[in-house]
């Protein structure tokens, strides 16, 4: 018995120093945050080993100089008016461990036109009898 639990011991311990994390990154889908939306916030954590691991709040603590975080997720008001949003992100096991950055607001509305496949495919025929190839 004392071998199978010094076994399981030696076993937790190394798997638990191969997932110790050494550093965090930033690393995100978009230049800017939209307003009255969620904007996920994604960071990840590199192991001891090289490999990384994405983080969220049971890993980490996230502040905001704006808006209201659920999970990874940064919700901003519509009428918010600053530019930017400084974020700050700690894990919580390592305070050491921490990264802040400021995102900027997206300052354009969404009410772009986006071409359908079939304005994209004609745009594309009309092009080859320009150019004389059908």
């Amino acid at each position: 018995m004392k071998q199978l639990l010094l076994f399981f011991f030696v076993v937790c311990t190394a798997f638990a120093k191969a997932q110790k994390i050494d550093s965090i990154y930033v690393n995100l889908y978009t230049d800017s945050l939209k307003k009255g939306t969620y904007n996920y916030i994604n960071i990840d954590g590199k192991l001891a080993n090289g490999r990384y691991l994405p983080l969220d709040t049971t890993d980490l603590v996230f502040t905001s100089s704006a808006g209201q975080f659920k999970g990874n997720s940064l919700w901003i008001d519509r009428d918010f008016k600053q530019q930017k949003v400084s974020i700050r992100v700690v894990m919580k096991n390592n305070p050491a461990l921490h990264r802040e950055f400021d995102i900027y607001i997206k300052q354009k509305p969404d009410d772009e036109h986006l071409k359908t496949a079939e304005e994209i495919m004609n745009e594309m025929r009309q092009s080859r009898k320009k150019n004389g190839r059908s």
